[in-house]
């Protein structure tokens, strides 16, 4: 085209010239020119004498039949996919015994059926189509992909000299460049796995929402330290010989730190450093095959199972934490392990500009990367993963990691009535489980605002307890929404104090001792310069700074943890306890332990005797929280009465009068749960997984066994002892002290039936920073 032409496009049937690009040139306005990329050179041949089958696409990943394998891949924008077949008997696992270019296509999904196969099959992917960054296409053959559907993989991931690049890192061109090299030894290898598993009629505990007890806890970090004492420590199956523990503590349901297949950090194993968490997920199908015991590929799947049928028996629930909202592979700069090479631009958010407009990711899960809840493969990639984990893996809910990722897509912002929660309150399997949100991500915070049917982890319930224990003023009404279950965040959408999962300490900061022990954050071992982790911890170290010998610090520490433990576990919603917290474990004062696999986060048993106190009074805290229905409800405490007009619950100052919510140095408030007029909702507390509640010995009223005692709870954190009035009771009865934290061990919990009885009827002198429990 000369310089004096122009371009002539139709428009209303009639042809109307525009300016060419050598008149915006001459013009001199900016040429924008798109990247133009070399080609990867076609090396994959198909080379395989085996029967091949069309096969379907109706079930996505390897599926075994008696006579051979069907496989199914989705890669909408891949020219074509090879299925790479490995002998199993191979210990290298690095030559294929077949290269198999799938025959069939149906939509946007390739498939195959390869006859003679079976169970146990080692397999992996490579797709062949244009290699052009910019546009967000980044297939490269030379790389082998893990199959996104995988139920379990055979080896693992080696950073071996960056060969899990798609790129050259030593280019100028950095990520437009193309690296050649085959990553195959290099990678994993996909497992075609059927085998079955004996469940011995197992039966799901289904506790309800609101009587859960949830335990945080890592798989390997639970039993993996030597002195857990277990046959297997840091396995699934080491695991099990723990649940005792557990079913003695009173907890019922665990929340699993994640278990799905995980990308391991480039100095794994090294001065017992990796990814500990686990929160860099590549299979979503797949258990985690480190937590195996033993040696033969996909063990792990059956171990897995073996826990959650034994923590079934044991009536303890099984949730999972999960990662959907990104994956391993990074940003632009990052490996090429399986999305990506299938087809980037279906699997995240991309971004960009001009000649560039999909070379880079959105970020909001500050990893690198994005998964697109905008696109339907995201959401049907999540979904039946979530729906084979209940099925398969009878897993009885999910907490979903930065969950407002789920809402997010091709919308602006977040959305509760996104394809992704829409999907999952419509489907059969995944609206009985039960599903928890992390509501926030690197550019959100939705607490609140998740569907009907959700619960959330509530921060909001952490800082106010943390400003609260430490001895904060101004902090009374929200304290009072918070030991309320938060009405003022899930009230309004028709959710109940269970949508509220309260929470002190999690994986994810300080422990509950390190929040009593440290005023800074001590992150070196991070290798970090200290600069990760939280800044704002709100936490007191009491008077000195991480250990300590001083007497008076160490006595002062002991009440503030009881405090928080009472705090957590008197309060409307899901209490969430973080493992070794009941034992007062420490991380010396690290709180973004992420990459310490090592006894710095592992659960210290010998705390067990030498901490045993704690631990007895924890444990009395969970059981006489399981003798008051009204904190296990399914509506928010509001001061409303039942038939009788007794409130639910009455909010007191320390001189016995109406509580002063306003007052900016206010310390301290007293509450009363009264039950004694209540009358139960249909269905409570009735059935099988009725509460057990506590019967006044003295009641000749065959209905009062419906009806709870009266429980009067004094939080006083300011540093000065205080005289709290109480409220009168019915003549013949008085008040009886169940816990005080200001006392000595072994008296600062009383048992069922053990109660004291009080010299002073009609007030009672709680110590400075203390928490006192009183019932009729």
């Amino acid at each position: 085209m000369s310089k004096k032409s122009v371009a002539r496009i139709r428009i209303g049937g009639k042809d109307k010239a525009f300016p060419s690009i050598e008149d915006f040139e001459r013009r001199g306005a900016p040429r924008r020119r798109s990247p133009r990329f070399r080609q990867p050179q076609e090396r994959v041949v198909h080379n395989s004498a085996r029967i091949l089958r069309e096969g379907y696409a109706g079930r996505l990943g390897a599926t075994v039949h008696s006579d051979g394998i069907n496989f199914a891949v989705y890669a909408p924008k891949a020219r074509d996919i090879f299925l790479i077949l490995f002998d199993p008997a191979d210990p290298a696992l690095a030559k294929p015994s077949d290269i198999i270019r799938l025959p069939a296509r149906t939509g946007h999904i390739h498939h195959g059926f390869v006859e003679g196969l079976s169970e146990g099959q080692l397999y992996g992917l490579r797709a062949r189509g244009e290699w052009n960054p910019a546009k967000g296409l980044r297939f490269n053959e030379d790389k082998l992909l893990i199959d996104p559907y995988a139920r379990a993989f055979a080896g693992r991931f080696r950073h071996d000299g960056n060969i899990l690049l798609p790129y050259d890192p030593l280019s100028p061109d950095k990520d437009f460049s193309c690296d050649e090299r085959d990553s195959a030894p290099a990678v994993p290898k996909c497992i075609a796995y059927s085998k079955s598993f004996d469940w011995q009629d197992d039966k799901a505990p289904r506790v309800p929402m609101s009587e859960l007890i949830l335990y945080e806890t890592h798989v390997k970090g639970f039993t993996a330290n030597p002195n857990s004492g277990v046959g297997r420590p840091g396995t699934y199956l080491g695991f099990i010989e723990k649940i005792p523990w557990l079913t003695r503590l009173g907890v019922n349901a665990v929340e699993l730190l994640p278990v799905y297949a995980k990308f391991p950090a480039e100095n794994e194993g090294k001065d017992g450093k990796g990814n500990y968490w686990g929160y860099n997920t590549f299979g979503f199908f797949a258990p985690e095959a480190t937590y195996g015991s033993g040696r033969e590929p996909g063990c792990e799947v059956e171990e897995f199972k073996t826990l959650v049928r034994a923590l079934h028996q044991a009536g303890i629930e099984v949730i999972l934490d999960v990662v959907y909202n990104h994956t391993a592979e990074g940003n632009e700069l990052g490996p090429l392990l399986s999305f990506k090479g299938l087809d980037n631009t279906a699997y995240y958010a991309l971004t960009g500009q001009g000649a560039e407009p999909s070379r880079y990711y959105l970020n909001h899960s500050g990893t690198g990367n994005t998964m697109d809840f905008g696109s339907p493969s995201v959401v049907r990639l999540a979904l039946d993963s979530l729906r084979y984990w209940v099925e398969e893996f009878h897993v009885d809910g999910f907490r979903f990691d930065l969950a407002t990722v789920h809402g997010r897509g091709f919308w602006n912002g977040f959305e509760g009535r996104a394809p992704f929660f829409q999907a999952v309150a419509q489907d059969p399997v995944l609206s009985q489980a039960k599903m928890i949100a992390e509501p926030w991500d690197c550019g959100a915070f939705e607490q609140g605002n998740f569907p009907v049917g959700w619960a959330e982890w509530n921060a909001k319930f952490r800082d106010c307890a943390r400003k609260f224990i430490k001895g904060d003023g101004g902090q009374l009404t929200e304290l009072g929404w918070r030991l309320t279950g938060s009405a003022d965040l899930f009230g309004d959408d028709g959710r109940g104090p269970d949508a509220s999962i309260n929470f002190v300490t999690c994986h994810d900061g300080y422990t509950l001792n390190d929040l009593i022990s440290y005023n800074e954050k001590h992150n070196d071992a991070n290798g970090e310069g200290n600069r990760d982790g939280y800044n704002d911890n709100q936490s007191w170290n009491c008077g000195a700074e991480g250990e300590t010998d001083n007497q008076e610090v160490l006595a002062l520490r002991r009440r503030q943890a009881r405090n928080f433990a009472c705090l957590l576990l008197f309060a409307q919603g899901v209490p969430m306890l973080s493992h070794g917290d009941e034992m007062l474990r420490t991380q010396q004062g690290n709180n973004n332990a992420y990459c310490q696999d090592n006894a710095l986060t592992w659960v210290d048993w010998e705390k067990a005797d030498s901490r045993a106190a704690m631990v007895d009074f924890v444990r009395g805290a969970i059981a006489l929280r399981k003798r008051i229905p009204l904190l296990n409800g399914r509506r928010f405490l509001q001061g409303k009465g039942g038939p009788g007009g007794i409130p639910d619950i009455s909010w007191f100052g320390a001189d016995g009068k109406e509580l002063v919510w306003d007052d900016p140095e206010g310390r301290s408030l007293a509450f009363q749960l009264d039950g004694s007029e209540w009358t139960w909702e249909d269905g409570e507390p009735d059935g099988p997984n009725a509460l057990t509640v506590e019967i006044p010995s003295d009641s000749a009223d065959p209905q009062r066994k419906r009806r709870p005692r009266r429980y009067y709870f004094i939080f006083n954190m300011d540093p000065r002892d205080k005289e709290f009035a109480l409220p009168l009771v019915p003549e013949g009865r008085a008040w009886k002290r169940v816990a005080d934290t200001g006392l000595p061990d072994g008296q600062d919990m009383l048992a069922p039936g053990s109660e004291a009885g009080l010299q002073n009827p009609v007030s009672y002198r709680a110590m400075g920073r203390s928490t006192v429990i009183l019932l009729d």
